[in-house]
């Protein structure tokens, strides 16, 4: 099941219109942050059959999603060199090329124009190479990844596998979507903010909180005491639980999130740039396959509260502004440790 839980949000994302500007965002200060590089998910591999095409709108561009009859998922620049018709918008896929709705020339997956249907011989420049960029794609952990570079510099690091999400037979996960105004950066940092725990969402004390950094990964555990989940699944105020939060990040885009109350459940967050202050955020939930009734309403609750937080989050993030030199104090977390780990996907190299 997948749930768009954000009203604002388009009601199938997947056919996002490219005729209307994306919505614009709020003040973001005189230090706005860029966009960062990285892996970046675009569709769950569900929502893409063999011969589709579909206009989408990320990393500040107009794209287009296909899939091949070899079963391949492609993202390509979105308009077509010839006279600029959207491949997007009535394109179409035949055998292994994308073909345009315009005038019929015919693309391959990385992008080199392999016919024009009507001409003698193919333009000059048609034939000296790629006519599209087509981003470099991955299909892991159930969704479709593309590699964002504002320069088109290759992959630098590859994604991790998550066994909840890959391995044969795993349970189909439960998934949220949000359309939110807010920079990857400042979503992702709120892992981390441990103040914000008690104050937004109601914890009652956060007693460890650490974190690791390995290159463009970042290990991060922190604890929390929590009202208790009865075994109906309702929050119980009267009993305490402690809970343990470790999460993973693989690059500014991909996050695993593991919570260890009662049944194991898995959280795969994927966060990608709209625009440099606009994020499309992915939440999808492994829980246990065949789960004893208890067990499952525990999962199911745990699952209801993040999706709580997420939302008592969001107002914030787009009402915000960031500070580059933010005022910090002890009790905030390891916020400027993530900041600079965060730094590394920004190129600063001019284009």
């Amino acid at each position: 099941m997948r749930v768009n839980v954000n009203k604002a949000a388009t009601a199938d994302p997947m056919r996002e219109t490219t005729a209307l500007p994306p919505r614009q965002t709020v003040h973001r200060g005189a230090e706005s942050l860029p966009m960062p590089f990285g892996w970046f998910a675009v569709a769950y591999s569900s929502e893409l059959d063999v011969g589709d095409v579909r206009p989408l709108f990320v990393f500040g561009q107009h794209v287009v999603l296909f899939r091949t009859e070899d079963g391949e998922a492609h993202l390509a620049t979105a308009f077509c060199p010839h006279l600029g018709a959207h491949l997007g918008h009535g394109g179409r896929v035949e055998g292994n090329e994308l073909v345009c709705p315009f005038h019929g020339w015919r693309f391959d997956g990385a992008g080199n124009c392999v016919a024009v249907p009507y001409a003698k011989s193919m333009p000059r420049r048609a034939r000296q190479g790629p006519c599209l960029y087509s981003h470099p794609v991955r299909e892991i952990n159930r969704l479709i990844w593309v590699w964002h570079h504002p320069r088109r510099f290759p992959p630098t690091f590859d994604l991790d596998e998550i066994p909840e999400f890959s391995a044969a037979g795993c349970a189909k996960p439960e998934c949220f979507e949000w359309d939110v105004n807010v920079p990857v950066q400042d979503a992702g940092e709120n892992a981390v903010d441990i103040a914000h725990f008690a104050t937004v969402h109601g914890v009652r004390a956060v007693r460890d909180a650490s974190m690791t950094l390995d290159g463009h990964r970042r290990n991060s555990r922190i604890s929390v005491v929590s009202p208790a989940i009865d075994s109906s699944g309702n929050v119980d105020m009267s009993r305490n639980v402690v809970i343990e939060l470790l999460t993973t990040s693989c690059g500014p885009g991909m996050s695993t999130q593991v919570f260890s109350m009662g049944p194991k459940v898995v959280m795969l967050a994927a966060a990608t740039p709209i625009t440099a202050a606009r994020l499309k955020m992915r939440f999808a939930f492994a829980k246990p396959a065949d789960s004893p009734p208890q067990a499952a309403m525990l999962a199911d609750a745990l699952i209801a509260e993040v999706v709580r937080q997420v939302e008592q989050d969001i107002p914030i993030w787009e009402h915000k502004t960031h500070w580059a030199a933010p005022m910090l104090c002890d009790g905030d977390g390891p916020i400027a440790q993530y900041r600079r780990w965060f730094s590394q996907f920004y190129d600063e190299s001019p284009a």
